[in-house]
């Protein structure tokens, strides 16, 4: 396509090379032919759907004009929003993020336009187009961003959310930057934000950090649970119901005790999360999350204790997850653990349940659980898993658990594992075939 030519210029030679007349070209487009006439001599400004139908009439693939439409409406003239909206909306349906953030990028200095643009990002967010919605999200944050305004923290909660991955240096780097506005956030995003921030945080270790943000979620949540039984005004709500975040915070500060090893106090916040007293006439949603927290709690139980060196337990462990599907991936990660730290013998039960060794994604009655953080819950059971092998000289096997941790490891940038993973294969090294040891010195030179 030449650049220099216009899309005025593109359709005269069209018709020009074909042979054809306005009329024809018309019942072909669907254009009406004054319409037609009025762009080819300049006296009209070509609209986003006259422009589709006019790339389709000529047999061109969808979008093929967008880079002219671009310069044409939005660099050599002012920006209009009757025109820069449609343009940006079909783009998103078609997947041209590169074209959005070419356009967006020749406003970024007009403060007016950000009401605007924030409107089209939470439309699209809620349509699930979260890629198309992001260059609008950083136009906003970017322009407010010496305003304070509740659109700057939304514009920087939504792009924290859109980014997050399998990539844990990277979302160490989003909740850093997100963590500063979390308090600029207006309810329900507020209790939704921290509850994120927090799974991120727990995902990547740092449990000085999530103790920060449960005692925060659980002030605002009972804050806020006071507030609604008060006063009974109608608003907009968190995903989930508000006693969930405060016995979230219970959850996870007992986490962070066991990661701690600090299994007393765990165990006393799992009381705090089975207590709910404080709840006044629950309704069905809420009797649905005190269930989840009910079993929840049961099986922290088992593992606290376990973890505590009570191994006796662990029978009662497997009855419990053998009736909980949901609940035997962080069984067996627990189980493994015990097994390495007090020399249990736990084949059998690996034998039953080996098809759990493969990662999947890990939910509940009320919800998904937060990828991130099952990520790191598979890495700890692969180098588990392979440790335990390699204990019970099951060599080919801990070898491969192992190499198959670092990998993973390595892909999630996990620098926990990755240096667990290295630990334990040079601790026996010594049992390693030839083969296990050429995959582990390709493997470090890609770490």
């Amino acid at each position: 396509m030449n650049s220099v030519a216009t899309i005025r210029d593109h359709l005269a030679d069209y018709l020009k090379t074909n042979h054809m007349t306005l009329n024809q070209f018309s019942e072909i487009s669907g254009i009406n032919s004054g319409t037609l006439s009025g762009t080819l001599n300049g006296l009209r400004t070509i609209g986003m759907q006259q422009l589709d139908r006019l790339t389709a009439g000529m047999g061109l693939t969808e979008g093929y004009f967008y880079e002219l439409y671009i310069h044409e409406c939005f660099v050599h003239t002012s920006p209009d929003w009757r025109r820069l909206g449609p343009f940006l909306y079909r783009c998103a349906e078609l997947g041209k993020v590169d074209y959005m953030e070419e356009a967006v990028n020749l406003i970024m200095d007009n403060l007016s336009y950000a009401p605007l643009l924030f409107e089209l990002a939470e439309q699209l967010y809620r349509e699930g187009k979260l890629e198309a919605a992001k260059p609008l999200y950083v136009c906003v944050a970017e322009g407010e961003k010496m305003q304070h305004s509740e659109r700057l923290a939304l514009s920087q909660y939504r792009l924290f959310t859109i980014g997050l991955s399998k990539d844990q240096m990277s979302n160490l780097a989003l909740a850093t930057q997100f963590e500063f506005f979390v308090d600029r956030l207006d309810e329900p995003y507020q209790l939704d934000g921290l509850n994120d921030l927090m799974n991120v945080y727990a995902s990547l270790r740092q449990w000085d950090k999530v103790r920060s943000l449960a005692d925060q979620l659980k002030l605002k949540a009972m804050i806020h649970y006071e507030l609604k039984k008060k006063v009974n005004v109608a608003e907009d709500n968190p995903k989930k119901q508000i006693i969930f975040y405060v016995l979230y915070a219970y959850l996870m500060l007992g986490e962070a005790c066991f990661y701690y090893e600090e299994y007393g106090e765990a165990l006393q916040y799992v009381s705090l999360y089975t207590d709910y007293s404080w709840i006044n006439d629950p309704s069905e949603e809420e009797t649905v999350v005190t269930r989840q927290f009910e079993e929840w709690a049961e099986g922290n139980r088992y593992l606290y204790e376990l973890m505590s060196g009570k191994t006796e337990v662990i029978q009662s462990y497997m009855n419990y997850i053998s009736e909980r599907e949901n609940e035997i991936f962080p069984a067996l990660c627990a189980i493994v653990n015990a097994a390495n730290r007090y020399d249990m013998n736990i084949s059998s039960i690996l034998e039953k349940y080996q098809s759990y060794f493969m990662y999947q994604d890990q939910s509940s009655r009320i919800g998904k659980i937060s990828e991130q953080y099952t990520n790191d819950q598979y890495g700890t059971l692969l180098v588990g898993l392979g440790t335990y092998y390699l204990k019970h000289q099951d060599y080919n096997r801990g070898f491969e658990l192992i190499l198959n941790g670092l990998d993973f490891a390595n892909k999630i940038k996990n620098k926990d594992s990755i240096l667990e993973c290295i630990k334990i294969f040079e601790e026996f090294r010594y049992c390693a075939v030839e083969e296990a040891k050429l995959r582990y010195k390709k493997m470090i030179r890609e770490v």
